[in-house]
Order: C-alpha cells, then sequence, then structure tokens
C-alpha cells in the first residue's frame, strides 16, 4: 500500500512522503526521502545579497543565519544535480538542509569545490591542476546527517554510499580473504574512519548560537527600549534571568553532548587479515568493509558490524536492544556446496543472528582446536547499527515542531496587534519624536513577551529536576513540552505490564495426537523426547559458571534439575566438535544420559521458533528438537500428530493469561553425518515434526498496573497493548488490568490474503469470547473492496501482526478505523509496533510508548515520549528511562 491518507484529517498514513517524479530524492521510497535541488553560485546575485546585507548593519546576514537555504536561494542559481556545488535538502517534516559537493579521486586525494569560482572554465581548470587527473576520475559527493552520497553518473543521482550489507551472496564472505594494504588505503578514503565521532561544541560556539535564536534577539532588542526609556530595574531583571537562562541551556547541552560522546566513542587495535593468513594489528578507526578480522578469545567490544564465518560468540547486545539476556551468534551459512544448490544473498536484517553488530559486547567465543573466530567487515562509521543509532539521537525527529508552530503564531498574533498599536502611537501622538519612538517601540516589547524563552527554559529545567527526583531521566528536553499533550499510551505487556519473572506451571504432553493429564511436578515427567526437548531446546550459556539467557528458558531447564557444560577447545567424544552438552542433575542422574548439542538454529520473532540438533551419548543418529508459538509448531508438526483439540486445549490456558509454548522433535536417519548438520539450512528440517506438548507459564500483572491503567481511563488517555505474545493471552492481561471494561465486547480482527492473484483478500470479525460467531452489529457493510463499521457501538477490535500487513495492503479504507479502534495488537514484530505509534500519530494523537525490550526500541524512538523501563545502554534511544531497578527482561518477542 502507498502513503494513504485519512479522509477526515487528510493526514498521510504510513510510509514515505508521496513521490513527484519531476523532482529528484535521496533516499526515494524510504522513510528518510528528501528532496534534492542544485544549486550553483550567481556572481551578481552574490554582490547585491552582500551590498543588502551591509545596507541593514547585518541583518539580513542574521536572517541567513536563521535559514540557511535562502542564503543559497539568494545567491546561487538552480541548476542541475551533476553541475551543482551546493544542494538544498527537504525532510518530510518541511525541513531545509543545505550540503556541499566535494569532490575525490580514484585514487583517494579528497578535493572541495571552490564556493567562489570565477567562471564555469576556470573552475574546471583549477580543479583538473589541483588533482592532477581528467573528469573521469573525479567521484562527487555530499555528506548529509553523517551519512556520504555518490553521485552516479549513469543515473544522474546522488545515491548512499553502503558496505557489504546487502546483494552479495553469502559464498563471498567465507570466501573472503583478507584485503592488502593498497586496497584498504583506498576505502578508508571512499567510507571515511571507522569512527562515531560526537563532536562536542565549544562553550563559545554554543553561546553565539544560543544567544542568537530569534527569541534572544528580540530580547536584546527589548533590554535596550527599556534601558533607554529607564526602565533599568525591569530591563536588569530580564537580562539576568536570560544570562541564567542560556548558562542553564549551555549546560544541559554540553553534559548531554559529552555524556553521548563518553558513551559510544571507543578505539581498540584490532587483528587483521592480509591476504592468506598473515595478520597485522591496526587501530580500528582503520578498518574498512571487506577486512577479515579476528575476535580475540576473551571477548571484546565490536567496533564495526562484522559478519561471523567461522566460530560463536556469546554476545551482550544491550548498548543496541535495551536486554542485558546475552544471545549466541552463529557462523553464516554457506549454501554453496553444489552446483544444483541455489545461491542465497545475505542480507543483514534476515541473517542478523549471524552477524555481530558494532556497540555490542562480545563476552565469549566458541573456537575448536586452533581454528580462529573469524569475521568479515561489512559496515563502518555511522553506516553501522551503532552508527545508526546515535544519527537517530544526533537528528532527532521533530516531535514539537507542532509545538514550535503555534509558539510562533502566537507571537505573530501579538505582533500584529502590537504593530496596529505602533500606528496609532505615531499617528496620534502629539510629542517628541524621541518620546513618539521610544513608546511605540515599547508597545512591541510588552505585547511580544521578551521573558517567553528564559521562562520555557527554566520550566523545562525544573521539570527535568522533578522527574530525576522519581529516578526518571530524560535525554532529550524537548520532549517534554509535548508530554502535556498525550493522549494515548501504547504498552509493552511481558515485563512492562506483567512482571518479568514467569512461573512454571504445568506440562501438557501428547501421546499418539491425544493430550495426556498435565504434569505439575516436572521431577515426574517421563524419560523421553518432550524431557529431552526441555533439557536442549533453548540458547543458555555458562558466563563464569553461571547459567545466563532468557528467563523463559532459564525457568524451563532449570524447572527438570538438569546440568549444562560447555567445552573447552578439546576434542569431544560426541564428534569432531566439541558441543554444549546437558545432562540429568543428581537427583536424577543415570549413566549415559549425556547429550550433545551439535547445532542451533537461534529464535527468531518473525519465525516464531527455535530449534537444535542434538546427539545421545552413544546414539546412532541424530536428533532436532522445536520449540516456539503453539500456531507455528502445530504448523511445521506432521497433522496425525497434533491433537483434534489442539485449539480447544490451548484457548483454555491462553484465556487465563497463561504463557504457552509448544514442543515437537523428529530424529534422522543413520545416513545424516556430521558434515551434513553443519551444512544443512534449517528450512529444511524444521518441517515433518512429532508435536510433544505443551509448556505452560504463568505470567502476574505487576501491582502498579491496574492503578496506573485506572488513572489513564479517568483522564480520557487511551491505552492500547502492542505485544508479540499470543492473542488470548494478550486479551486476558488487558481484561484484568482495566485496559477493556468488563461490559466491552473484544472483537478479534481476522484478514486473510488472496489465496491467489485473481482472488479477493477478506477480513472476518469475530467475538474473541465465541469465535465461531460473527459479528453482525458492529459491521454494518462488508463487500468485496469497502467496509463499513458503526462507530456507535461499544467495542474494542483485536488484531494480530498478519492481519496488521493485510489490512494496511488491500484495505487502506479501513486501516484507520482498525488502529482508532484497536485496544490489543499480539503477535506484533518490532517494526509492526514502530508502524502502529507511527499510524496513530498520523491520525492526529499524541503517543506515548512504554516498554522495556529489544522489540520495543524502534516504537521508543518513534513515540512522541518513549519510556524504557531498562537501564541498559540502549535507553539513550529513549526520550526516557526510568533508573527503578529492574529484573531481568524477557523477550517480549518470544512464544
Amino acid at each position: 500500500m502507498g502513503a494513504q491518507k485519512d479522509k477526515k484529517s487528510g493526514n498521510r498514513l504510513n510510509g514515505p512522503p508521496p513521490i513527484d517524479p519531476r523532482k529528484s530524492y535521496l533516499n526515494p521510497g524510504m522513510e528518510d526521502q528528501m528532496e534534492i535541488q542544485g544549486y550553483c553560485l550567481h556572481q551578481l546575485k552574490s554582490i547585491l545579497v552582500w551590498v543588502a546585507i551591509l545596507g541593514t548593519l547585518g541583518l539580513l546576514r542574521l536572517v541567513f543565519y536563521w535559514c540557511p537555504h535562502w542564503r543559497i536561494k539568494c545567491m546561487h542559481v538552480r541548476c542541475s544535480l551533476s553541475k551543482a556545488q551546493f544542494v538544498l535538502l527537504q525532510d518530510q517534516y518541511k525541513q531545509w538542509g543545505v550540503a556541499q559537493v566535494h569532490l575525490m579521486t580514484r585514487d583517494g586525494t579528497r578535493v572541495k569545490v571552490l564556493e567562489k569560482p570565477l567562471s564555469v572554465q576556470l573552475s574546471e581548470r583549477i580543479r583538473k591542476k589541483r588533482v592532477g587527473t581528467n573528469d573521469e576520475n573525479l567521484v562527487r559527493y555530499i555528506t548529509v546527517k553523517r551519512v556520504k552520497y555518490i553521485w552516479d553518473q549513469n543515473k544522474q543521482d546522488f545515491w548512499r554510499l553502503r558496505g557489504l550489507e546487502n546483494s552479495l551472496p553469502c559464498s563471498y564472505f567465507h570466501e573472503a580473504k583478507g584485503l592488502g594494504v593498497a586496497e584498504q588505503n583506498k576505502r578508508r578514503i571512499l567510507f571515511g574512519i571507522n569512527s562515531i565521532d560526537v563532536h562536542v561544541t565549544p562553550m563559545v560556539v554554543l553561546l553565539f548560537k544560543e544567544a542568537l535564536s530569534p527569541f534572544y534577539i528580540f530580547q536584546l532588542f527589548s533590554c535596550s527600549v527599556w534601558f533607554a526609556d529607564e526602565y533599568t530595574y525591569y530591563a536588569s531583571c530580564i537580562v539576568l534571568i536570560s544570562v541564567i537562562s542560556i548558562s542553564t541551556s549551555i549546560y544541559q547541552t554540553r553534559k548531554m553532548q559529552r555524556a553521548l560522546r563518553n558513551t559510544v566513542q571507543a578505539s581498540t587495535l584490532v587483528s587483521v587479515c592480509r591476504d592468506g593468513n598473515v595478520y597485522d594489528e591496526i587501530p580500528s578507526e582503520d578498518l574498512v568493509p571487506g577486512d577479515v578480522i579476528e575476535i580475540p578469545r576473551h571477548g571484546c567490544v565490536m567496533q564495526c558490524d562484522a559478519v561471523l564465518v567461522s566460530g560463536n560468540c556469546i554476545v551482550n547486545e544491550s548498548m543496541l536492544t535495551g536486554e542485558s539476556v546475552p544471545v549466541t551468534k552463529t557462523l553464516l551459512p554457506n549454501p554453496k556446496f553444489s552446483k544444483n544448490q541455489e545461491e542465497v544473498k545475505f542480507c543483514i536484517r534476515e541473517h542478523a543472528r549471524h552477524v555481530l553488530f558494532c556497540g555490542t559486547n562480545v563476552i565469549q567465543t566458541r573456537y575448536y582446536g586452533n581454528r580462529k573466530v573469524l569475521a568479515v567487515v561489512v559496515r563502518t562509521g555511522f553506516s553501522t547499527a551503532k552508527g545508526e543509532l546515535v544519527r537517530t539521537i544526533l537528528y532527532p525527529k521533530p516531535v514539537d515542531f507542532k509545538f514550535n508552530r503555534d509558539t510562533y503564531i502566537y507571537v505573530g498574533i501579538l505582533a500584529g496587534i502590537a504593530a496596529l498599536g505602533l500606528i496609532y502611537t505615531i499617528v496620534h501622538k502629539g510629542e517628541s519624536v524621541k518620546s513618539i519612538i521610544l513608546k511605540s517601540l515599547d508597545l512591541i516589547t510588552i505585547a511580544v513577551p521578551p521573558a517567553l524563552p528564559a521562562a520555557l527554559t527554566i520550566g523545562i529545567v525544573f521539570a527535568q529536576h522533578r522527574l530525576k527526583l522519581q529516578k526518571v531521566y530524560c535525554i532529550s528536553p524537548r520532549s517534554i513540552n509535548v508530554c502535556g499533550g498525550i493522549n494515548a499510551v501504547c504498552f509493552d505487556k511481558t515485563g512492562t505490564l506483567t512482571e518479568d519473572g514467569l512461573n512454571m506451571h504445568c506440562v501438557v504432553p501428547v501421546t499418539e495426537s491425544v493430550y495426556e493429564k498435565e504434569i505439575l511436578d516436572m521431577a515426574l515427567l517421563p524419560r523421553g523426547p518432550l524431557l529431552y526437548a526441555m533439557a536442549t531446546c533453548h540458547s543458555l550459556t555458562k558466563i563464569e559458571g553461571q547459567l545466563n539467557g532468557d528467563p523463559l528458558d532459564l525457568i524451563m531447564f532449570g524447572a527438570i534439575g538438569w546440568a549444562l557444560e560447555e567445552p573447552g577447545h578439546e576434542e569431544s567424544r560426541f564428534d569432531m566438535m566439541a558441543p554444549t552438552v546437558v545432562r540429568p542433575g543428581t537427583r536424577l542422574g543415570e549413566i549415559g544420559e549425556d547429550i550433545g548439542i551439535v547445532r542451533q538454529f537461534t529464535f527468531s520473532s518473525s519465525l516464531q521458533r527455535m530449534s537444535v540438533i542434538t546427539r545421545k551419548l552413544n546414539a546412532s543418529h541424530f536428533s532436532l528438537y522445536a520449540k516456539g508459538s503453539p500456531e507455528m509448531i502445530a504448523s511445521l508438526s506432521r497433522t496425525e500428530t497434533v491433537p483434534k483439540n489442539f485449539q480447544e486445549i490451548l484457548t483454555t490456558y491462553t484465556q487465563h493469561g497463561y504463557r504457552v509454548i509448544a514442543l515437537a522433535w523428529k530424529p534422522f536417519s543413520d545416513k545424516m553425518n556430521y558434515v551434513k548438520i553443519q551444512r544443512i539450512q534449517r528450512e529444511q528440517v524444521e518441517k515433518d515434526l512429532i508435536f510433544l506438548g505443551l509448556v505452560v507459564m504463568e505470567n502476574r500483572l505487576k501491582p502498579e498496573t491496574t492503578p496506573v491503567i485506572s488513572e489513564l481511563n479517568k483522564v480520557n488517555i487511551r491505552t492500547v497493548m502492542v505485544t508479540g505474545d499470543n492473542m488470548l493471552t494478550a486479551i486476558s492481561v488487558a481484561r484484568e488490568c482495566g485496559m477493556v471494561d468488563r461490559g466491552e465486547r473484544v472483537i478479534l480482527v481476522q484478514a486473510h490474503p488472496p489465496p491467489t492473484d485473481l482472488a479477493i483478500p477478506r477480513i472476518d470479525f469475530v467475538y474473541a469470547e465465541d469465535r465461531d460467531r460473527e459479528v453482525e452489529e458492529v459491521v454494518t457493510h462488508q463487500g468485496s473492496t469497502s467496509i463499513e463499521i458503526d462507530d456507535n457501538k461499544k467495542f474494542r477490535f483485536a488484531i494480530a501482526g498478519k492481519s496488521w500487513d493485510v489490512i494496511k495492503q488491500h484495505f487502506p479504507e479501513v486501516f484507520s478505523k482498525i488502529a482508532v479502534r484497536g485496544t490489543i495488537f499480539a503477535r506484533m514484530s518490532p517494526d509492526q509496533k514502530s508502524q502502529l505509534v507511527e499510524t496513530l500519530q498520523e491520525l492526529g494523537y499524541y503517543v506515548s510508548m512504554c516498554g522495556d525490550g529489544a522489540n520495543d526500541c524502534g516504537a521508543l524512538k518513534t513515540a512522541h515520549a518513549g519510556i524504557s523501563l531498562s537501564e541498559a545502554e540502549a535507553s539513550v534511544a529513549s526520550p526516557f528511562t526510568s533508573k527503578q531497578p529492574q529484573y531481568p527482561v524477557c523477550d517480549n518477542s518470544h512464544p
């Protein structure tokens, strides 16, 4: 679906701004799309402008400082991008930017375009002389918000310079042998140094920037008038308040810049492979895409984005995700083993579990024998995941642009009233010229409050102090102004509305496609695939002797009382590699039940599952165990192994707010050897499973949840739940905390995509309490292409992530109504959470987002006021962060 508009408000719904084919764009079709225009210097216009600047005693130059794009338009002429010396950029928020075009040669020399050439011919001559080459060797580029854009001569447009993150085959990274010194130097000139440089502005520069703002310039004018009119005491007080305001603002800005710089800047020595098996230590600033680096065995902090091509790593990604739960990074699959096998393209999003991201902490590496743990650099500097995060902080979305606009409108109206008074005073006063001028100007200074900027700054400072006393820290003071207008709050569920911890409730085994009686005591679990699945299907690891991992995995593994051992680098009796080994604890111990986890397919929120390949000691075959959302595991299992009352039993638990996951397994044939196990793709093995049963866990509401929701309901602030959990579990929690009133009906919106190109998509509206009964009184009309909903009925919509995508694509006319009347959004991916926040914003809501986990980071940054409940370093991406003690956070996208 393209960018849609709400008929009532006219606001755009989702997606980038519309594209005008007559204009040129940077990042066309993306959220950061910007219109671009080329300009070159015009000497006559420049001379006239400088005469005007001198004639206005520098006032025009001050206006150009406030609006740099006016200076470009006044002193330059529009030209094609291929000849431009400057470019003007306008983003979707109508904000203007200016970028100068630079030159570099293909051998690495960098040249700055002359701003004032005598003529085009002279400019070309000077450039050639300085560069020492012809135009074919020149590369034109611009830098916008720390990102470099290269001129494409064939497409006649600027394109973002990217690393190796997309479109290359996976085999390319496994075949990489490292770069030579000469090639590395060339790439360093092209991509720039590998550093996320956060500049701390000098105090003098900050002082001038703050003092030269329009409000303070007017304040200076007002105080000058008052001193001339002998309002000495009042003018002195305003000057004192202004000095305090400016000083406070400068102090806060410098403090935030220093904190950000200290958080993100780092440097270290890195071991780089040079064309084979020769390694050289270089500063991390010199890394470029294509370098092959060694990950130290004792761990490190990553200084770039790199894809793992040998070995495994245990990584703490709290800097980026907000969660301190360690994750396991495995080597990138290499499917190019035969000519008949299709080549797989590398995509950094799809292969994120094989990528070590910049800023993350590698705690441990897993290596075998004398082999090194190697990774190939794919992105550096501000192009990395950490760099993108810092860019969102340095160049935030203007969440308070409406507030600023209203402020200027208010001042403009007062200035208009003052102008009328000025005219009246000049016409009717019969006093001296000096008196008339002073009183006329005095009217302006009184009508337009000169203390307004100081009052706003002091108010924000006091607000920050009050928040700090409540252990809430704010890194975006501008967001405070917007918070008073918040009228919708989106909550994550797990760890936000409910407690972080889970309690094991029971296990429901399945034998011959029939549910058995639930088992409450895990010690009574019989030996067999279900117990082995709980013992092996997890991503737990030992760090300094302590088990670490997802809390759900910790609880499940701890409930059965087994032990986990991780290998050193020596060989193992399980095969040619040393796997992670699990065995029964002492109270259950039996000799010969050791199980080695020889391969792990890590959990993916998009796939809603994880799996492991294991082999029992002395067994002749390997086995696969899978864990995930019940719906997903059931769809991957053989139909005859899934109980006929699967949905009924699942609904019984989810309606009571329990968190349910399903387990399945399948044995491999004896012909499946170790080499094949390491090469096989997860899509080839995660199918035709045998359904084993359900693991049921309890997740209680936090004691403060219900009072907070009740308070928000009283002041008519809309509350919304957006979670990655099961739909019925989310509905149960929504009713329990008061987000859905007792008397309100919840309607499930189930959208189905067209099964074929010629078929028509459809939406089913059914009651959550009675899923066999379709809604009639709410949906007044539903045709093949249109749907009408009765807004007068009292009901709440609940929608899952898959249906959200279908409605967004095929039913744009009902999309906004679903967003407005929706209260429960379940099985939502991280991107869908951000999309929901954006949709509500574009419908006119001022949205706050409250979350704590990895899947909430995008929505926290998108919202007008994001409130992070995580103390991790990722909180720098959220305007507000609670420093109240938090327990380990469950990944709310985990089934």
